[in-house]
């Protein structure tokens, strides 16, 4: 894996002028990201799909003076292909341009031994942790290609051992894409690369080791954000990396 450079410093102009858009806006990580992104000057799509806390965030950085976010209330797991596209063609129409995408929405299931694990719940993971992803990467590529420098940021996980059922397999999955588009993307001026950034402090991290002594100690997302500045912006030429 892969960390930032020792040289790079987030000036407070970094991402000055570009839009980027971040899914699972509210959660642990997205919530931080988009925090950071606008306040090193980018303009934020927040897409999350509750109301009330994306309308909450976009209070939080109008109010710190950073530049006004957009505001996409979506439901991942219930969204189709249409609605992608259609997120693509308002993003076109309202920015006229979009220079990042970060991937942060996730969702855990129940993880359970496989024999016992339920259709519904593998349906449900793979939709949010995979199918979207790649419906959404998918529509706002022609808009990623015409930035001339952009980047495409998946967040991955590797959970050890056995019974993480859909979530282990959809993570998988996602990095295998990642892969597949960095290989294709190679020499041009989209960058493609991933994030794993362990052990966390987040809802999701809490859900899945709920009596985990280690709890109360683990980094917040924000001891995360050098990695994801320095991705999102031109300083990176990094393609097909895996940080963490």
């Amino acid at each position: 894996m892969k960390k930032v450079p020792e040289r790079f410093s987030a000036t407070g102009d970094l991402l000055d002028g570009k839009a980027i858009l971040v899914t699972g806006a509210t959660g642990g990580f997205g919530k931080s990201v988009s925090l950071a992104l606008a306040r090193h000057g980018a303009t934020v799509i927040l897409l999350a799909r509750n109301l009330r806390l994306v309308e909450g965030l976009y209070d939080e950085i109008e109010q710190a003076g950073y530049p006004k976010p957009a505001i996409y209330p979506m439901n991942l797991e219930g969204a189709t292909e249409h609605d992608y596209e259609e997120l693509a063609k308002n993003i076109e129409s309202q920015l006229g341009r979009l220079d990042g995408l970060v991937h942060c929405a996730a969702m855990l299931g129940a993880p359970t031994v496989f024999a016992q694990s339920d259709s519904e719940t593998w349906y449900r993971v793979h939709q949010v942790n995979l199918h979207a992803p790649y419906l959404l990467t998918r529509a706002c590529l022609p808009l990623l290609e015409r930035a001339g420098r952009a980047s495409i940021l998946f967040m991955i996980d590797d959970k050890p051992g056995a019974y993480w059922d859909a979530y282990q397999v959809s993570k998988r999955a996602l990095a295998a894409m990642a892969e597949l588009l960095a290989r294709e993307y190679a020499g041009s001026g989209l960058r493609v690369n991933c994030i794993n950034p362990g052990k966390t402090r987040t809802g999701l991290q809490l859900r899945a080791y709920p009596a985990a002594d280690e709890n109360d100690r683990l980094p917040e997302p924000d001891a995360q954000l050098d990695t994801f500045l320095y991705l999102m912006s031109d300083a990176s030429d990094e393609n097909g990396e895996v940080f963490n």
